[in-house]
């Protein structure tokens, strides 16, 4: 199976023709609004920025902040990475002492919508989710197919693809990654080097997925799996599938995939054995990745408040995901197109692993 990224090569979970239609026409098709997963507290030592964004990635935007207030890098929080061709908001937090510098900070295409105070620095991960709003261009006639689609996601899932901003352009990260991993790269960076590491364990975990919906064990169990609860977070070994299905088909677990590393056992049992299928297709074994932490990751998610808003040459689809997951996954199975693989890759999200584009 080839690293190099496509749509095509993972099985979508419905199964219509899709709407067709192009999407990014102007920035302002695509938004992006992170959800914090606390309330702050409006007192203590960091002060949190919300910021809205165009035309730029979260990290030149972090870079140019640092540079203008006199912040050191490690003293700025960032709960995610936004993608550069989208209106995207997010909470950005730095020491509260730089308050009285914030009247220097301009860059053109960003705005402080908001400020206020809270006791600890915003670390990479603390949020909810991200809620999208999309503009679907040149697809007249397909809001009503896409709500159909659309409820058959909320229903059962979204299948929790990695999607190609982790490939890169052209979706080649991967195929580095392999040369990192067989020790045949040049790249010295340990940063890049994690990054492209990182994209094989992606590829990896969408072969694996994708083999899942093929064998018809999307929704459902495997003996061996290490299934996820979606309400309280908690990972359990399935002993009995035929027991623990049913929960499954009611959307209150899923499976997980696993994310090769160090810190993170292989599947056993039949979940196993689909799981080694996965890593053969890219002639691998668990114990290349042994450079890496590891980590488990939900083969589906649920998407909420979801909409679709009908236009004369498209529709506009809003929906809310948690956070580590993909737009570009509703997308592909909304609209069936090579979603955003032509898109070159927001490269300062090295460390963004799954976080929502």
């Amino acid at each position: 199976m080839s690293l190099v990224f496509e749509w095509a090569a993972l099985r979508a979970l419905t199964e219509d023709g899709g709407t067709g239609g192009t999407l990014r026409g102007v920035p302002q098709d695509f938004r992006v609004e992170e959800v914090p997963a606390y309330p702050l507290s409006g007192e203590g030592d960091h002060l949190y920025l919300h910021l809205e964004k165009t035309g730029h990635t979260t990290a030149h935007v972090l870079r140019e902040l640092g540079t203008q207030l006199g912040v050191r890098d490690r003293d700025i929080g960032v709960a995610g990475l936004k993608d550069r061709h989208a209106v995207t908001t997010q909470w950005i937090s730095v020491p509260a002492k730089y308050e009285r510098r914030l009247g220097e900070f301009a860059v053109d295409g960003v705005r402080i919508l908001d400020t206020t105070r809270h006791g600890n620095k915003l670390g990479m991960g603390h949020l909810r989710g991200n809620r999208f709003v999309v503009r679907v261009r040149d697809a007249a006639g397909g809001a009503a197919q896409a709500g159909a689609t659309l409820d058959t996601l909320s229903a059962h899932g979204v299948p929790n693809y990695f999607g190609p901003q982790r490939f890169g352009l052209g979706g080649l990260n991967a195929e580095e990654g392999l040369r990192v991993l067989r020790g045949e790269s040049r790249l010295r960076d340990p940063r890049v080097r994690r990054f492209l590491i990182s994209s094989v364990q992606s590829a990896v975990f969408n072969a694996f997925l994708s083999l899942r919906l093929e064998r018809g064990v999307f929704a459902s169990l495997l003996a061996g799996d290490m299934a996820k609860k979606h309400d309280t977070g908690g990972v359990f070994l399935v002993e009995d599938a035929a027991a623990e299905s049913p929960r499954a088909e009611r959307g209150e677990v899923s499976a997980t995939g696993t994310l090769f590393g160090k810190k993170t056992k292989p599947l056993t049992l039949d979940a196993g054995a689909l799981e080694a299928e996965a890593l053969a297709l890219f002639d691998l074994s668990p114990a290349v990745f042994a450079s890496r932490r590891g980590d488990r990751r939900l083969t589906r998610v649920f998407p909420e408040e979801a909409s679709v808003t009908p236009h004369d040459d498209g529709y506009t689809l809003a929906f809310t995901l948690p956070k580590g997951s993909f737009a570009t996954s509703v997308l592909r199975e909304v609209m069936k197109t090579e979603v955003d693989t032509a898109e070159p890759e927001d490269a300062e999200g090295m460390d963004d692993v799954g976080e929502a584009e």
